[in-house]
């Protein structure tokens, strides 16, 4: 496993950081025993949410059963839309739900803290005032955004700067190889593709940790879907990657994966995490691994590093076959 360093963050955090939205109550031996492997293979960064069901209860049951608090990085979510309210973004909901999950998890603090939705009419003085308040207060480490814009980010840092406050030090829109043709939820922001190259590059200047999420856009980019089979699909999730992803570029690129899968005698996800690896940020990837065998076949994209040419090759910007 590789670690990097996040600013505000105490701790080392695991290049992958494990999700943990698949956590149930009528499931928990076997979801404890998922987190049990991910930390027995050197990830120590978990992925948590107010908005995943009864995770961060059990999360934190986990890590009281196993005595780990001191070696685990545990990323908080909170201000998604919830109990008929589209809009959370705002100092009182975001105080409720940091209060909320420290009680929840059991915890004193939180090491970071990102905000899972953005609503741009909030002014960001008033976001950053709250987030450093807690950051003062011990209750987080760093903070940050996910589906946030690169350009409210830098917003938010700025008036930070100007205001002698703690400024944004992570950010987690979708990151992949594949290019959505329209978000899979309201309110989403990736920085994949052409059109973002500028996001990319602001990320990189700054030192802004970038956690992205669905980096293997929903199964799109592990091999799943094919032209052909469309049609057999029928759960929620995987019709939603369809609509988001299910693009004639997306098959396109998912086939040069198979062909250099091939030649790296690898896998088709394993190379798409390392091209999610291979961007140049301060990267951490969020996944959502359901065996000891995925855990272990993401862990190896880390120690696969592809080349200038087989990224150019694999976003289609050539076809000048690398290998």
């Amino acid at each position: 496993m590789e670690y990097g360093r996040i600013t505000n963050v105490s701790k080392p955090v695991s290049r992958i950081v494990q999700g943990t939205i698949m956590l149930k109550v009528e499931d928990k031996e076997q979801g404890f025993q998922l987190l049990d492997d991910a930390l027995a293979a050197g990830i120590t960064a978990f992925d948590t949410g107010r908005s995943y069901g009864n995770n961060e209860l059990l999360f934190g049951e986990w890590v009281a059963s196993r005595g780990v608090r001191d070696q685990v990085m545990v990323l908080g979510k909170g201000a998604h839309p919830s109990g008929g309210k589209d809009r959370r973004v705002n100092a009182i909901d975001i105080q409720d739900d940091i209060d909320t999950s420290l009680k929840t998890f059991g915890f004193d603090h939180i090491d970071l803290y990102i905000l899972h939705r953005d609503n741009e009419e909030t002014p960001v003085g008033e976001i950053v005032e709250v987030l450093d308040r807690n950051h003062k207060a011990g209750k987080i480490g760093g903070y940050g955004g996910s589906n946030w814009t690169h350009h409210r980010v830098r917003e938010a840092n700025e008036y930070a700067a100007a205001n002698g406050l703690t400024p944004f030090v992570a950010s987690s829109p979708n990151l992949s190889l594949a290019v959505w043709k329209q978000p899979p939820w309201a309110g989403c922001v990736s920085i994949a593709g052409p059109d973002n190259v500028d996001a990319r590059q602001w990320y990189a200047d700054n030192d802004i940790a970038v956690l992205p999420w669905s980096s293997l856009a929903g199964g799109m980019m592990t091999g799943r879907f094919r032209r052909d089979n469309l049609d057999s699909f029928t759960e929620y999730l995987d019709l939603n990657s369809i609509e988001a992803y299910a693009t004639e570029d997306n098959f396109r690129k998912v086939d040069r994966l198979e062909e250099l899968a091939k030649h790296r005698d690898s896998t088709i996800p394993r190379v798409a995490l390392a091209y999610v690896f291979d961007q140049p940020m301060n990267i951490f990837p969020l996944a959502a691994p359901r065996s000891a065998e995925q855990i272990a076949d993401n862990a190896e994209a880390l120690k696969l590093k592809l080349s200038p040419e087989e990224i150019a090759w694999l976003e289609l910007r050539t076809d000048e076959r690398p290998f």
